[in-house]
């Protein structure tokens, strides 16, 4: 539930932008950006504080704060009547975010034995590509009663421009209150229990998840890398020891990977580059639905590969097909391609990202940081990745209108070869491995 809102409260707002433009008269490319990328400031911000608080007060007590945040911001965002508003409240929505794009994938990694971790972690991401779809079929349907070429003052005087968007927006609130609901249910991470030394409760979330032999045996490996933490820094101190900064630089620099792929741009920009293409509104937003299946459907395949082929193929992959097909992309615009061919190309990058980078990035940062400082080093990683993403979609408008659409994504697949080799040469596979076994061998190499 942490990532089917995660996903829908991202990308909601790109079916709402041709509406809430027109009703807030947003007209230059710094308050269109601004619009769309000021709840990646919550995002950065949520991401932050998790890191410390739920090494601190637990993942359970973090990810109920996030269901209540998802539930009033959605409601407070869809009903705002002024610009300013509207940007606080999606701050505060990007607060949510933060908060489970951290704790949800950490909280699996945490619970998962070995041989599914990879699967249950993607899981995570396969709800996110879920919640987009859900909005972006929500987006649809509202908006398919817009009229071929509307004007900017049709569209704000109409249904839509007035109140359809805002229920866009509000529609978050149901399965956050289900969120909520859910998460009092689920049990502590036995890591976090071990490590504050609630040992029995431990012990007994672990027997839980794979019987009583299965609890024992983990809880023995836990308890063995907790000893090895006491002889060791504090966690602020150690960020700079040179093993767990090199761990710290995959994570960071995934993160940022992951967003300056360029593939978001697609989905909260989707309104202008398929406009660009030569679609209307409700042909516009036909098509982002169409994005979001493919997302859905490859992101299933992902599931499946993920614990098969091993994160490291499945990343190197990714950064070569998203290269080479934002490479065709900007070809096509160069030459003033329109209409399908854009739309495929744009398909097969989103098949390529929904195998790899999406789902895998969340993988590997919820698995290659010890024991010790896993919250703190998923908050700065996922830190990375909001910041990286806030500059990715506040930028976009400013590169598209000095360089053109074919030049921006030409940078944003130079940016994925660059990425494709820092895996090759940085970046181990830890497939198959406890999280015990991944601290030792990155310690050692």
């Amino acid at each position: 539930m942490g990532g089917l809102l995660f996903g829908y409260d991202w990308v909601v707002i790109g079916g709402a932008k041709p509406f809430y433009e027109s009703y807030f008269q947003l007209n230059s490319a710094a308050q269109v950006g601004w619009a769309n990328s000021c709840a990646l400031i919550g995002c950065l911000v949520g991401s932050i504080i998790s890191g410390w608080t739920s090494d601190r007060f637990g993942r359970k007590k973090l990810l109920l704060l996030s269901a209540v945040l998802f539930a009033l911001s959605s409601v407070l965002t869809g009903w705002a009547n002024g610009f300013t508003t509207f940007v606080v409240f999606r701050m505060i929505g990007g607060v949510a975010i933060g908060i489970a794009s951290n704790v949800s994938p950490t909280y699996i990694a945490e619970v998962s034995p070995a041989a599914w971790r990879g699967r249950l972690v993607t899981v995570n991401q396969l709800t996110i590509v879920v919640g987009i779809l859900g909005a972006q079929i929500v987006n649809w349907l509202i908006a398919d009663k817009v009229s071929e070429g509307a004007t900017a003052a049709l569209i704000r005087m109409s249904w839509n421009g007035q109140r359809g968007w805002r229920w866009m927006f509000t529609a978050v609130v149901v399965p956050a209150v289900v969120f909520f609901l859910g998460t009092l249910f689920i049990p502590e991470s036995p890591r976090w229990l071990a490590k504050s030394g609630f040992i029995d409760q431990a012990r007994h979330v672990l027997a839980r998840i794979g019987g009583q032999s299965y609890g024992n045996e983990t809880l023995r490996e836990i308890q063995n890398a907790l000893a090895m933490e006491l002889q060791a820094s504090t966690p602020w101190h150690e960020l700079a020891s040179p093993s767990v900064l090199k761990i710290l630089v995959i994570g960071v620099v995934l993160a940022a990977l992951q967003q300056w792929s360029g593939i978001n741009i697609i989905f909260n920009y989707a309104e202008e580059i398929y406009r660009s293409a030569g679609y209307g509104v409700s042909g516009t937003l036909f098509n982002i639905v169409i994005t979001g299946t493919i997302n859905l459907v490859f992101t299933i395949g992902a599931l499946v590969l993920v614990d098969r082929f091993g994160r490291r193929a499945l990343m190197l992959f990714g950064c070569a097909g998203i290269a080479l097909f934002h490479t065709v992309l900007g070809v096509t615009y160069r030459v003033g391609t329109k209409g399908l061919l854009i739309l495929l190309i744009t398909l097969c990058t989103i098949a390529c990202y929904a195998l790899s980078l999406a789902p895998v990035t969340w993988v590997l940062i919820s698995e290659i940081f010890p024991n010790r400082i896993r919250g703190l080093g998923v908050s700065i990683s996922v830190s990375a990745l909001w910041l990286a993403s806030f500059l990715l979609t506040f930028t976009f408008p400013i590169l598209n209108h000095g360089l053109g659409t074919a030049g921006t994504f030409w940078i944003y697949g130079a940016i994925c070869m660059a990425g494709f080799f820092f895996v090759l040469a940085r970046v181990p596979e830890t497939k198959g491995k406890t999280l015990e076994e991944i601290e030792g061998g990155l310690a050692r190499t």
